[in-house]
């Protein structure tokens, strides 16, 4: 699965050529759908040389442009081997393509920069989170989103199992456990008494044994989580979650976990029982950051008028910026008066400005949502909360 990075972003964001080509499409994984990847892909690139010639580029010129992409058409094992989403990237000097899993509306852009609206859901910062399995046998960490997980691989300094804290120096007073129950998540501060196996080992100094292990994770994983600002889910028999939570120094742990064995779940199970315990806290971020823009409304530190909002976020001045997900607002900017230029439809000389400002602003640290129309705030067309107080610019037309 090929994951799309905020340094590809950068990347291809500052990347402007005479005719930049996005194309983005939803793809089949397996089964006869996967027939119609090329066939779909094949009818985008009909209608991208149609807006490249009607934007003035010759016929030979837009079949060089396009020739390379073309040649995937007949790439039998490339459609074979797709995610949920394509995301291709056409311009005169490179072309760049990524699987993603995230099924896209088809979408063909022409400019003379890419449009990248559609990718902001895949990285936004609301839906991130880290996912720490916690078993006897073995120890899993995560990186998760919404619409993905990907296991990362840990630190050397971090033990590779929980079973190495529970071993003595008699085998046969090894100490084993399991859980009485698995299941839904529950809070990790309820706990369930772990059945035992073994003798002459009592309950206090197993947990000593436990937190020290834990204790040991805590530290190796500091490397990886160190600045990090998302949080970080547990997966375990509820025993262990109480322990964890005690040893545990960053700050973004969350206050739920994933209860059950995790030895007995693949990734994909994980992760669907980890969005169900973290999607209570994305859904209140953003109802906070919802409520903070209705309360700063009436003050410079928040606004819904678009030639402000659109040069503010160019400037880095937006720190949560709210975009409905199918709108689009064509335009130009002009830095010479700070201002934007406002068109009825989508030419060559213009681009998307709510796309140009989401991307901005994501790429300058701030928070972007991208929402339903029936989502967003006061039902606007776009709203933002600046970092500061920011005054209409009277340049604005």
């Amino acid at each position: 699965m090929s994951l799309f990075a905020k340094e590809e972003l950068n990347s291809l964001f500052n990347l402007t050529d005479r005719f930049c080509v996005s194309i983005y499409m939803p793809t089949h994984k397996a089964g006869k759908e996967t027939r119609q990847n090329p066939i779909r892909f094949k009818n985008l690139l009909d209608r991208a040389e149609s807006k490249l010639v009607a934007a003035g580029l010759s016929t030979t010129e837009t079949g060089e442009l396009l020739q390379e992409a073309k040649t995937m058409i007949d790439d039998y094992d490339f459609w074979q081997h797709q995610e949920l989403g394509l995301a291709y990237f056409i311009s005169q000097s490179q072309t760049r393509y990524y699987l993603l899993p995230h099924s896209f509306t088809e979408l063909v852009e022409v400019s003379d920069r890419f449009y990248f609206k559609p990718l902001l859901p895949l990285m936004a910062a609301d839906n991130e989170f880290y996912l720490l399995a916690l078993a006897q046998n073995q120890i899993r960490l995560f990186q998760a989103s919404h619409y993905n997980i990907q296991e990362l691989a840990l630190p050397e300094d971090v033990p590779s199992s929980l079973a190495e804290a529970l071993s003595y120096d008699d085998p046969e007073k090894q100490l084993q456990y399991h859980s009485v129950g698995k299941g839904a998540a529950k809070s990790v501060a309820s706990q369930s008494n772990p059945i035992y196996h073994g003798q002459g080992v009592g309950t206090t100094d197993n947990k000593t044994e436990i937190l020290r292990y834990f204790q040991q994770i805590d530290r190796g994983l500091h490397s990886l989580l160190q600045g990090k600002q998302v949080p970080l889910v547990l997966a375990g028999v509820e025993y262990l979650l109480p322990i964890y939570q005690e040893a545990n120094s960053y700050p973004h742990l969350y206050s739920q976990g994933v209860t059950g064995n995790p030895e007995n779940l693949s990734s994909e199970e994980l992760h669907q029982q980890a969005l169900q315990v973290i999607q209570p806290h994305f859904q209140e971020a953003r109802q906070q950051a919802i409520a903070q823009y209705q309360e700063l409304l009436s003050t410079k530190q928040a606004s819904a008028d678009v030639k402000q909002i659109i040069p503010a976020a160019i400037n880095g001045q937006v720190d949560t910026l709210f975009i409905p997900n199918n709108l689009q607002c064509w335009g130009r900017f002009e830095p010479e008066t700070n201002s934007i230029e406002i068109d009825d439809s989508s030419t060559k000389e213009n681009f998307d400005l709510l796309d140009f400002a989401a991307t901005n602003t994501f790429l300058q640290g701030g928070m972007v949502y991208c929402m339903s129309a029936e989502e967003m705030p006061d039902s606007e067309s776009v709203a933002a909360i600046f970092r500061y107080p920011v005054y209409a610019n009277s340049s604005s037309v």
